[in-house]
């Protein structure tokens, strides 16, 4: 099948959605905020080597780019990873992908939160020594479980994203790295370098690791957290117009390649490395005031903190609309599904703080282990978008495309990220116990949702016995138990596949089969409407699916957005519970104008 690269053509509603610089920097001040912590963890693994090994973690954003576009403008629905994996293989691995983003989501909203108290006490402690005379130090874990509980309050409020402040936050988070750019290449040029004495310190760093091979490879792995906000474009995709979701990827991928290993070359030629190492959590700031003095320092100091808090509410409504949608696709308890009158979901977002506070705690805020939870829990994610992506090339090889990314090109992503897992977990192990801590509990809940349809109808053998109890399951659990799906079909030849991926991922068993004939074609004249109306009695016969209830519906119309909206209303059953096979460029329309239902086939 023949691919083109050229831009997907404008939608008529793109005027209400967000264009290039709004989306970028929504997604923008997300990975380039780790900028604040990344080129400390780099120096301190790899010494003079951190640009190189920064500009070795940018090229895996170069092919990761690829396998993004590919999955996700053929499938340009919210919800990431998650969305890719539910449309490729079944709900429960969709689920764990999902639970690997939550388990993303929470991380960065901690290191985040954390790092912007740190940077914001710079300033308290300089004002409060100018004004007050006197030191006053800012307690960083209380003040982390603030900013987590004020942004907690706001999203519940209904203060989300807002596309002009991200705009303003990432126009002066750009001012300032730059310059901070300029500051540094005036200190080189007429102030004193520590180049060459870090340079010693780095010869140690490879004798201590066992060679520069070894040295080099913890460094990327633990660096690898330098790009994690790079899969934020694709959980907001649907917001954003035509064409606009691959410039935010290349946008982000220039922002990492050009600011980091150039930032990162600026404090090793400003600082020893001793100090480098002693300020690792606010290495920024102290370079800036080694480069620019203490005002600029201040300046840094509240730009930091104020794209940290960005990324941390970025953080909350990212995990809203995920959880929400894997709520509503039974995946999550439904009770996450209450919504207020403000639009925002209270019960998600209280949950995710209890979350974030209960790792902060256990952690003790420290920037390592949290850093090394982070990078297993959203190299995850990415590994299993690549994953994903090689799926999708083998079971949706017609799905509509407009990029293809090279198999072999997914397959050393794939690699790069699993090693990086790996890296990590070499570097402490008590990383993948955080990680698991958190992960194997949500897994299990996960697992029991996907199936709670056997575990209500176990209750409702009991129930009988306490009449409100029995009322209560039947009324509150009807559409699971007795759940309607809709699936548009062609003809038998899938028809099989189709039954065992119901059977064996969904709940509910009345399912309705809907057939679209071309316009002016009666049921009588359309042959593979006969011999579907022919197959599903012998299939009922035969035994096959007893539990299923089978119904047939013809359409007079080609398979169409009107054909789905027609019988969504008719039947009174929500776009995520209807199915249907890969969409072709034959078809007149994407994928996203179906307004989310689910390709299964």
């Amino acid at each position: 099948m023949a691919h083109t690269n050229a831009k997907p053509p404008p939608h008529p509603t793109d005027y209400r959605k967000l264009g290039q610089l709004s989306a970028t920097a929504i997604c923008g001040n997300d990975i380039l905020s780790s900028l604040l912590y990344v080129s400390g963890i780099a120096i301190l693994f790899a010494g003079v080597f951190a640009p190189l090994v920064l500009l070795m973690v940018g090229g895996l954003l170069v092919l990761y780019r690829r396998v993004y576009m590919e999955v996700v403008e053929a499938l340009p629905l919210n919800g990431g990873v998650y969305n890719c994996l539910l449309n490729g293989t079944s709900k429960i691995v969709a689920a764990v992908a999902g639970v690997m983003t939550l388990l993303s989501y929470m991380a960065t909203a901690v290191i985040s939160a954390k790092v912007g108290v740190e940077y914001l006490s710079i300033p308290v402690r300089h004002f409060a020594s100018g004004i007050l005379r006197q030191e006053v130090s800012l307690p960083v874990i209380l003040g982390t479980f603030c900013v987590l509980l004020l942004f907690a309050l706001l999203v519940i409020s209904g203060v989300k994203d807002s596309a002009r402040v991200a705009k303003g936050i990432f126009v002066a988070h750009i001012a300032v790295l730059l310059a901070f750019l300029g500051f540094g290449a005036y200190h080189a040029l007429t102030g004193t370098s520590y180049f060459l004495e870090n340079l010693a310190h780095s010869r140690d760093l490879i004798m201590s690791n066992g060679g520069i091979a070894k040295m080099l490879f913890l460094a990327f792995s633990a660096s690898l957290l330098g790009i994690s906000g790079f899969e934020s474009s694709a959980n907001f995709v649907e917001e954003q117009k035509k064409g606009v979701f691959r410039q935010t990827l290349r946008n982000m991928l220039l922002g990492v390649l050009f600011f980091m290993p150039l930032i990162t070359f600026v404090m090793l030629q400003a600082m020893p490395y001793d100090a480098i190492v002693s300020s690792s959590d606010f290495l920024l700031a102290n370079a800036s005031l080694a480069v620019g003095g203490s005002l600029f320092q201040q300046v840094v100091c509240i730009d930091a903190f104020l794209v940290l808090s960005g990324a941390v509410l970025t953080a909350y409504v990212g995990v809203s609309g995920l959880a929400h949608r894997m709520s509503a696709d039974g995946c999550l308890p439904n009770l996450f599904t209450k919504q207020n009158s403000r639009g925002a979901f209270p019960r998600i977002v209280l949950g995710f703080f209890l979350l974030t506070v209960s790792i902060l705690l256990l952690t003790g805020g420290a920037l390592l282990s949290l850093a090394g939870l982070y990078t297993i829990a959203f190299l995850g994610v990415m590994s299993l978008f690549a994953l994903g992506n090689l799926i999708l090339k083998q079971n949706r090889p017609e799905l509509k495309r407009h990029h293809s990314a090279p198999w072999l090109l997914v397959f050393v992503a794939l690699i790069a990220t699993v090693a990086g897992i790996v890296g990590n977990i070499i570097i402490d192990p008590h990383n993948l116990a955080f990680f698991a801590l958190y992960f194997i509990p949500a897994a299990v809940l996960v697992y029991g949702v996907v199936h709670q349809d056997a575990l209500v109808r176990i209750a409702l053998k009991f129930s009988h016995k306490l009449a409100l109890l029995d009322v209560f399951l039947r009324r509150e659990f009807a559409d699971m138990t007795e759940g309607k799906f809709v699936v548009f079909i062609k003809g038998v030849s899938r028809l099989e596949r189709i039954l065992r991926y119901i059977d064996t991922n969904e709940v509910g068993r009345d399912v309705t089969l809907v057939h679209c004939s071309k316009a002016g074609k009666s049921a009588d004249e359309d042959k593979s409407f006969q011999e579907l109306k022919r197959t599903i009695p012998r299939l009922q016969h035969a035994g096959f699916y007893p539990h299923l209830r089978f119904h047939l519906l013809q359409m007079s119309q080609a398979f169409s957005p009107e054909a789905v909206d027609a019988v969504s209303q008719s039947l009174k059953i929500r776009k995520n519970r209807i199915f249907c096979g890969s969409i072709h460029h034959a078809h007149g329309f994407d994928y996203d104008e179906l307004g989310g239902v689910r390709i299964i086939f």
